[in-house]
């Protein structure tokens, strides 16, 4: 692997503390409680590096795969895992979504979500709209707000990478918060298959999960979900009546952020 490709992402936490350091250190001031949560602080970071150019730079470099894996499949009520700032609100068609729930667990990035759902017309007033504070792994309490009625389509975006106990969360969604017939639409950045590329990710994830609330370079998550196995009761079974995955068009396979697209529909 090219020295110049394996610390590309210098550049990238440069960026990103010329961005949020300031603003995160006026935090601090402010609220010096802060520096003893250390998951606080990391989302103040990540909030001022997502709405100062990396969230649209990030949702720019992605959209010609979320216009073809989001807008033609997602349809009634979708769960949209991670919102940030609501970009996947943009490639939802009106005409066949009929609830939009973002799940943010990052609550500065609300007021963000809300214009970009409100852009789409989807709003709070009329039940199109709902914005959740809780954590993917908390299925019991993602149903409880949706009243007990499971969605029909779940999306991640750049996602999985950083929610806790990944294998747990995405068996517990599927199971208890996808309908059947339901579908599971991603577009994430995952473990290569390269030797190479994987072990400079791995080498890199202590560090960008620092400032990136969380998110991780290694995680294998289309493996997660292809491979996925539900349990009911002493029984496990495949859920998946179709799958597919699919590499990012063009992309150099030494890239740190290696892409990997999926569509799967629950039985």
């Amino acid at each position: 692997m090219k020295l110049s490709n394996a610390f590309s992402l210098l550049w990238d936490l440069l960026a990103a503390g010329r961005i949020a350091l300031l603003p995160t250190l006026k935090d601090v001031l402010r609220s010096p409680s802060l520096i003893f949560r250390p998951q606080a602080l990391s989302r103040t970071f990540m909030a001022y590096v997502w709405a100062n150019g990396f969230g649209n730079d990030t949702d720019a470099g992605g959209r010609p795969v979320k216009e073809h894996l989001i807008t033609p499949n997602a349809y009634g009520v979708v769960l949209d895992l991670g919102a940030g700032h609501g970009h996947t609100v943009r490639y939802l068609d009106r005409e066949r979504v009929t609830k939009y729930v973002a799940l943010e667990p990052n609550v500065l990035m609300h007021p963000k979500i809300r214009e970009s759902a409100h852009a789409a017309s989807f709003h709070e007033s009329d039940g199109t709209l709902v914005i959740l504070s809780c954590g993917a792994e908390d299925a019991t309490e993602i149903l409880t707000k949706l009243s007990g009625s499971p969605v029909n389509t779940i999306i991640s975006v750049l996602t999985i990478c950083s929610i806790p106990n990944p294998e747990k969360t995405i068996h517990d969604l599927v199971r208890d918060v996808l309908a059947p017939g339901g579908q599971l639409l991603f577009y994430e950045h995952v473990l290569s298959h390269r030797p190479d590329v994987a072990w400079w990710q791995q080498f890199w994830t202590p560090i960008w999960q620092r400032g990136f609330d969380g998110c991780k370079l290694d995680r294998p998550s289309h493996l997660y979900v292809r491979d996925l196995k539900i349990a009911y009761g002493q029984e496990e079974e495949e859920p998946w009546k179709e799958g597919e995955l699919w590499g990012k068009p063009e992309e150099p396979e030494e890239h740190l952020f290696w892409h990997q697209v999926g569509r799967f529909v629950k039985k």
